[in-house]
């Protein structure tokens, strides 16, 4: 098990914390699959979702930390992407890289402590500044969000370099065994996974699990054609378009919108690279006016103050437009 590495998407759309610490206003009930298709069915009246990419950063706050996804669902409704690996003893625990290296005070592979080894060093944020938090483990974000919360989880050791066809076997054998009838994640109603091809979404499919939904590619019309021909059907569907809105798949963008599915880009590789604060907010601005259903974000407390209802980007643009009629350009 040592070198299976898991990442886990977490959609965290919270209800009530049992800890006392987060808005009502910010939490919405999963107590079944029905549920939790009617929480990912597109509205054109939706407000746009920000997705925190591994809990949430912020000063202070570490990433893939349970504290962290906690502060940034009492700023705003979110849903984080959160990453896991196993420890020497066998027990996943919430980290990005294989190494404890640069998210904590530790140095190594996470795969040579056991966890109570590991619960000795303390997580750093992201500008390398310690902070009084620990590593969590799954099943302690697993309790945490239990009846309150959607977990994606993403199982990039599918597409890791050097993994052999065997121990990618056995990663899907993993998700599968826990979801199935006596598995750990099997009482959850709440479960999202990503899948990197419609091939993994079949084999979960085929296997008869049918209390997730599937978080899925969908960049190409052929993408769009080959889950259209599956036999999984769209209420099990949310489309991820990469990295931004394009222009050339608005017809593919009109019928996943007239299935009730929705769409979602990840900027963390893109917008949120901008180190300028100003020129950062401006760019999340252009990527709300592009209008996806979902962003996902390293910095999803940025978005706090910004316009997320489609009224108010569409008083906007139209603001836009009819201050450049009356203002045209000189040539």
């Amino acid at each position: 098990m040592k070198r299976l590495v898991f990442s886990i998407g977490l959609c965290i759309c919270a209800t009530a914390c049992a800890w006392g610490k987060i808005p009502t206003a910010h939490t919405v009930s999963i107590n079944s699959i029905q549920d939790l298709q009617k929480y990912f069915t597109y509205s054109p009246n939706r407000d746009i979702i920000i997705s925190g990419h591994r809990g949430g950063m912020m000063p202070g706050y570490p990433e893939n930390c349970i504290e962290s996804c906690e502060k940034t669902l009492s700023l705003m409704p979110t849903f984080f992407e959160i990453d896991f690996s196993f420890t020497k003893d066998g027990v996943p625990v919430l980290m990005h890289d294989l190494t404890i290296d640069r998210t904590t005070t530790g140095q190594g592979l996470v795969a040579d402590y056991t966890l109570d080894e590991l619960k000795q060093f303390r997580l750093v944020d992201r500008n390398g500044k310690e902070t009084p938090y620990r590593i969590p483990t799954l099943r302690e974000m697993l309790e945490w969000g239990d009846g309150k919360v959607v977990f994606n989880f993403d199982n990039k050791y599918i597409n890791t370099k050097g993994v052999s066809e065997k121990e990618k076997k056995d990663a899907l054998e993993y998700y599968a065994r826990q979801l199935s009838p006596g598995g750990d994640w099997a009482k959850y109603h709440n479960i999202m996974l990503s899948v990197r091809s419609l091939d993994e979404a079949l084999f979960y499919w085929n296997r008869g699990i049918r209390n997730v939904m599937f978080c899925v590619e969908i960049s190409k019309p052929e993408h769009f054609e080959a889950y259209d021909k599956s036999p999984i059907p769209w209420d099990y569907i949310m489309a991820y378009i990469r990295t931004a809105v394009n222009p050339e798949m608005q017809d593919i963008y009109n019928k996943l919108h007239q299935r009730g599915v929705m769409t979602m880009t990840s900027i963390t590789a893109t917008s949120d690279k901008v180190k300028n604060n100003t020129d950062r907010r401006t760019a999340y601005h252009r990527e709300l006016l592009s209008e996806p259903d979902i962003i996902e974000t390293d910095y999803p407390s940025e978005f706090q103050t910004l316009p997320r209802t489609r009224a108010s980007l569409h008083t906007q643009q139209d603001a836009a437009l009819k201050a450049r009629s009356l203002h045209p350009t000189k040539k």
